[in-house]
């Protein structure tokens, strides 16, 4: 088991998410709240603030990847074996609708053997403040055995 689980379940979603925001500073500057975190799924809320748009007034591409590697990396931790590694080794995106509102990003592992070594690919969705799907990812995860 992760280390991130017990902390989660120990501090609660907002020292939690505080917490990874300075171990991983870039992801404060989408003012994330991780809401659920267990192995094989996570979720998180990100505002729409003028600091994360875009010249159209709609969250930035580049804060929707963020909130996906934020959930994706997050739930992989949660899931894997004791002592095994992980880092992100690429991510495949769709931008489904201009974000106008805040987004929670949800990453759904429960299908993944996470038993597996290798280069494993977790899937993220996002979606609106009406439960539209907005953006969607593919981040493959390069997981090791210690």
């Amino acid at each position: 088991m992760s280390q991130l689980l017990p902390l989660f379940n120990s501090v609660g979603p907002e020292q939690f998410t505080a917490t990874v925001c300075q171990v991983a500073p870039y992801f404060s500057t989408i003012h994330p709240l991780v809401t659920v975190l267990r192995p094989g799924y996570a979720e998180a809320t990100v505002p729409l603030r003028r600091e994360v748009t875009n010249h159209l007034g709609t969250m930035h591409a580049i804060a929707l990847c963020n909130a996906a590697e934020l959930v994706g990396g997050t739930m992989t931790d949660a899931s894997v074996p004791t002592g095994w590694r992980w880092i992100p080794k690429g991510m495949t995106v769709e931008y489904l609708a201009k974000v106008k509102t805040d987004i929670r990003a949800v990453a759904d592992g429960s299908a993944i053997d996470w038993h597996q070594t290798g280069d494993v690919v977790v899937p993220v969705e996002a979606f609106d403040a009406s439960g539209q799907k907005v953006f969607t990812a593919r981040i493959t995860m390069n997981v090791k055995a210690a």
